[in-house]
């Protein structure tokens, strides 16, 4: 399934995870498989946190990127408008390019 995931995206070049695990340099066309990385401050919710549009008006966009992504193994949330509507948290998934 096509799904849309915010990055952040380093000087060099590289994406890497928003908030948990922020060391990880994620490669695009490699498919990647969850972990979890409890984290203080943060609730466990493991796998990729990826969007059905590219939407999430709760996040900054400063120095993030929108990536189109392929996701498999997932799971569906209702979340708020505010928070970009239908979320999926996946076991793997896979960069396919910025938008």
């Amino acid at each position: 399934m096509i799904a849309y995931k915010l990055f952040r995206k380093r000087k060099d070049g590289t994406y890497g995870p928003l908030f948990i695990n922020r060391k990880l340099k994620i490669k695009p066309d490699e498919w990647l498989q969850a972990e979890s990385h409890p984290t203080k401050g943060f609730a466990v919710r493991p796998g990729w946190h990826c969007c059905a549009e590219p939407n999430a008006p709760h996040l900054s966009k400063k120095d993030r990127v929108w990536c189109v992504v392929k996701i498999d193994d997932y799971v569906e949330h209702q979340r708020p408008e505010s928070q970009g509507g239908l979320w999926f948290t996946a076991n793997n998934m896979k960069v396919l390019g910025e938008i």
